[in-house]
């Protein structure tokens, strides 16, 4: 069978190997060919609930072996499944829902107060399936998970294309209300098939799911798995906090390729006493979402010297587009590059004018090829600037998209990622890019994490604020950083106040939550 579905990995997987495990969970597990009955079934249940083609279904439950199921069963029934956050707020919630016009909710009894608080809203679900018993309102129809499994389970025939939606991702947008982002079964498909390709997954490969579903790291663990037959572990919620009892996860699991965002490796190499656990298995890291600051990869590195490290870049508007194989602990506090790009992929760098640059210039990383979203929904005045459009060959145009990222390729074709043009500032009168201040400060040993941003001031420009987090007993002060900052930035660059933090707030992804920290300084200062 030609692959041209997320779903035909499951499928495949079935009529290859049908008893190998293709998802475990807490010990629990499902074979390839239980996995492909179990969403047949909800395929089936949702098309008889009025689910039509490019319709979207929420999935609002903690993971598990169902959210697995959910996201295989809707694409079946020809549907764009959309993961909302679980630990969100009920009006972020309320509004993914009215946004994208959810009619049908997959979800688990555990969620039910919650469910019952979002249906309270002015949302327009239909049914939801995972509830044990009716909600209050008469005019939503609902379905337990055991109801939806005794549905036949045989393969349903659809005419779905590989330009139909697959799913929306929901990230936070410019105007404080999240966007969704549009990718098909195209876009999930090249990435993915890449994916398997380029990191050799085999069918004894087991894959740590470690990110959100909402979050697009999540597709790598469960479509490059399923075209590979391996098996994708979902690593529960509660061990991401816990560090050693995250290690022994993926020792006793025998996780081979993992995948996740710096973060939660630093956690892990501080916390999750590697030393003690049997990692053998483990072949490949993984990481992206943002900046792998180089001492700790170094350290890393140094701790499992049997592993690959592998950096992959993309936005979630393009899945993964460039990617570096780390060949062995880096030197030096400069960040490691980005790559090349995927296969599939093609890249321009562009300047202010939209005219490519010459290599070893400064510009614009634009994107095309297989891996890009369809759009963003519901916005075309957003749609209508995100992308460049530009001849290919002879008359043709096609669009790339603008990532919004500065770059610069170094003599060996590898670009390095230099920041966002939207973290350009000015300061009294300069221009100054965020991530390099970022950079200086982690080049300093005592420093554990730095996060920095703008501090507009009464003037009309901005001021540079930072916060750290400091390595426990460094005995650092404000000061000592200062005159670390004095010696590597020129004077306009260091920032006017540094606080120092036991903690950073982070987004639902683990990254660093900025525009937090950025209005607890601005309400620190009185500005």
């Amino acid at each position: 069978m030609a692959r041209f579905l997320l779903t035909h990995g499951v499928t495949q997987g079935a009529e290859k190997h049908p008893q190998h495990e293709a998802i475990r969970f807490s010990g629990q597990a499902l074979s390839y060919a239980e996995l492909e009955q179990r969403t047949n079934s909800l395929a089936r249940v949702l098309m008889e609930q009025g689910l039509r083609r490019g319709d979207r279904v929420g999935i609002y439950m903690n993971k598990g072996l169902e959210s697995a199921i959910a996201i295989y069963g809707i694409m079946k029934a020809g549907g764009a499944y959309v993961p909302l956050d679980p630990f969100a707020p009920v009006q972020r919630l309320s509004y993914v829902i009215q946004d994208c016009g959810i009619r049908h909710l997959l979800t688990k009894e555990v969620k039910r107060t919650q469910v019952e608080e979002i249906l309270r809203t002015p949302v327009d679900v239909e049914c939801i399936i995972g509830l044990e018993t009716a909600v209050d309102r008469s005019d939503v129809r609902c379905l337990t998970w055991d109801e939806t499994y005794q549905a036949p389970n045989q393969a349903i025939s659809y005419n779905l294309t590989e330009q139909d939606l697959a799913y929306i991702l929901y990230t936070s947008g410019s105007t404080g209300n999240p966007k969704g982002i549009m990718h098909t079964h195209r876009s999930g498909l090249s990435f993915a098939e890449w994916a398997a390709d380029e990191y050799g997954l085999r069918q004894e490969d087991r894959l740590s799911n470690h990110a959100p579903l909402h979050f697009d790291l999540s597709t790598f663990d469960f479509f490059a798995g399923a075209i590979a037959g391996a098996t994708t572990v979902i690593i529960p919620e509660t061990l991401t906090k816990f560090p050693a009892s995250l290690s022994r996860l993926i020792a006793d699991e025998r996780i081979s390729v993992w995948y996740s965002v710096p973060f939660a490796l630093i956690q892990l190499m501080e916390h999750g006493v590697l030393e003690s656990r049997d990692l053998s298995a483990l072949r490949w890291v993984l990481f992206a979402g943002e900046v792998f600051p180089t001492k700790h990869l170094r350290e890393l590195m140094l701790k499992l010297p049997h592993v690959r490290f592998s950096n992959l870049y993309g936005p979630t508007e393009t899945n993964v587009c460039t990617y570096y194989h780390v060949p062995e602990p880096p030197v030096g506090d400069e960040t490691i590059p980005i790559g090349v790009p995927c296969a599939n992929v093609e890249d321009l760098v562009l300047d202010a004018e939209d005219r490519p640059v010459a290599r070893g210039e400064v510009g614009e990383l634009v994107i095309r090829g297989g891996v890009v979203m369809k759009g963003y929904w519901g916005q075309p005045d957003r749609n209508a600037t995100c992308f460049y459009r530009r001849k290919v060959f002879d008359d043709f145009e096609d669009i790339f998209y603008r990532t919004g990222d500065l770059v610069q390729q170094d003599e060996s074709g590898n670009y390095r990622y230099l920041g966002r043009k939207d973290r350009q500032i000015k300061t009294r009168g300069y221009r100054v890019e965020l991530d390099e201040v970022e950079v200086a400060l982690l080049s300093h040993e005592g420093v554990e994490e730095a996060a920095v941003y703008p501090i507009p001031d009464s003037q009309g420009s901005n001021l540079i604020g930072a916060s750290v987090i400091l390595k426990s007993e460094s005995g650092l002060t404000e000061a000592d950083l200062v005159e670390h900052l004095n010696k590597r930035l020129p004077a306009y660059a260091v920032p006017a106040k540094i606080f120092l933090l036991n903690d950073f707030p982070r987004t639902s992804t683990g990254k660093i939550n900025r525009r937090e920290l950025q209005a607890w300084a601005l309400q620190s200062l009185g500005n």
